[in-house]
């Protein structure tokens, strides 16, 4: 029986995904959480076999919790599942030590899949993801200046570029808007822009977001 850790702030999310996994006669939710707080803490007292990694979530987001998950455990397995596409997000989660990376709006016999392969010790990533590494990999005299960024840079990034306001931004992450400030000017010196405005310009740019997301 491969056992699974829901993780996603978003109830019809895990609703949804539930559903799809407890059809698989040999698949078993043993828990969900709301935030990456609440998988660290699960992770440690139970020990699932695998767990589904949402990225955005409210206080503690994906990236942080699979980077303290990972330190304590190297025998649980992790899948983000995420809306971005474009590197350098799934490069990153992949170095870290995730197994697996699917797009959100993935089916689900690939789920199910990546899923399997991840439980019998492959890694997995979509495709098109994989294609955007490899991509990404042989393109290196270009470089993407996002990659700089550390994991709470780049989550502040995405919600700037989306139109968040920092004491929106301070809410979500359940930090000080001092503390986004402060990762926000460091983020700008990095990528030498002086404005959200220029950070949605070079985010658009390299491809990390679409206007569709604006």
């Amino acid at each position: 029986m491969i056992k699974l850790l829901l993780v996603d702030d978003h109830e019809l999310v895990r609703t949804g995904i539930r559903r799809i996994i407890e059809d698989v006669a040999d698949f078993s939710v043993i828990g969900v959480a709301v935030n990456g707080e609440d998988a660290v803490k699960f992770c440690r007292k139970n020990n699932p076999d695998i767990v589904l990694m949402d990225m955005s979530m409210p206080g503690m987001g994906g990236l942080e919790a699979t980077k303290q998950i990972l330190r304590f455990s190297e025998q649980i397995r992790i899948i983000v599942l995420s809306v971005h596409k474009e590197n350098p997000i799934p490069a990153k989660v992949m170095q870290m030590g995730a197994f697996g990376y699917l797009t959100k709006d993935s089916d689900p016999e690939e789920m199910i899949r990546a899923i399997r392969k991840v439980a019998a010790g492959q890694k997995y990533v979509s495709p098109d993801i994989a294609q955007q590494i490899a991509i990404g990999q042989l393109n290196l005299k270009e470089g993407n200046p996002f990659e700089q960024l550390s994991e709470r840079e780049l989550e502040i990034a995405l919600m700037l570029t989306k139109g968040a306001k920092v004491p929106d931004i301070a809410d979500f992450l359940s930090i000080s808007a001092k503390t986004v400030n402060t990762h926000r000017y460091r983020m700008f010196e990095k990528l030498s822009v002086s404005n959200d405005v220029e950070l949605t310009h070079l985010a658009l740019r390299h491809k990390l977001i679409n206007s569709d997301q604006l």
